[in-house]
């Protein structure tokens, strides 16, 4: 048995190294920061005043009546939406404008040309006459909106509901 033939290393010998050199710059460098907690501040103050401005939009024109009580009712609020008031008199309110059975009948037949989807709030108080509302109702649908519901009020808020 002959001996191993020994395994030469077939390796590139190494070029002479370059060294770098590192100059200091005449200028001091400085690592900057986010700081992180004045922005959650300012972002908690945004926050907020969009939920204030917001709640001060959600109000409907009408006038205040003393709505009946309901167990079921669902709160559904349209920008484009007629709101129709019966005080206590009788007396008929559009918009917190009053307004005669006539009236009424003109501008909701105008109002449903312009838009035929167009969604009818009847509110009434809790002591007017039905017949009044009956009357309304009449006047409503007679001008060919079928979309009407009567407001109720619910446990804590004025809320409607559609009618039967």
């Amino acid at each position: 048995m002959g001996e191993r033939p020994r395994l030469q290393n077939n390796r590139p010998k190494p070029k002479p190294s370059i060294i770098e050199m590192k100059l200091p710059s005449p200028v001091q460098r400085r690592h900057s920061r986010i700081e992180i907690i004045p922005l959650i501040d300012i972002m908690f103050f945004l926050l907020a005043s969009f939920m204030m401005v917001s709640l001060q939009m959600d109000r409907t024109q009408n006038i205040k009546v003393n709505l009946p009580p309901s167990t079921q009712a669902q709160h559904d609020f349209k920008p484009d939406m007629l709101n129709i008031a019966v005080d206590k008199a009788g007396d008929v309110w559009l918009e917190k404008k009053r307004i005669s059975l006539d009236e009424l009948s003109i501008v909701t037949s105008n109002r449903f040309k312009a838009d035929t989807n167009l969604p009818v709030f009847i509110s009434g108080d809790r002591d007017t006459l039905e017949g009044v509302m009956q009357v309304v109702l009449e006047r409503v649908r007679n001008a060919g909106v079928q979309k009407v519901a009567f407001t109720v009020g619910g446990n804590e808020a004025q809320t409607p509901t559609n009618s039967p």
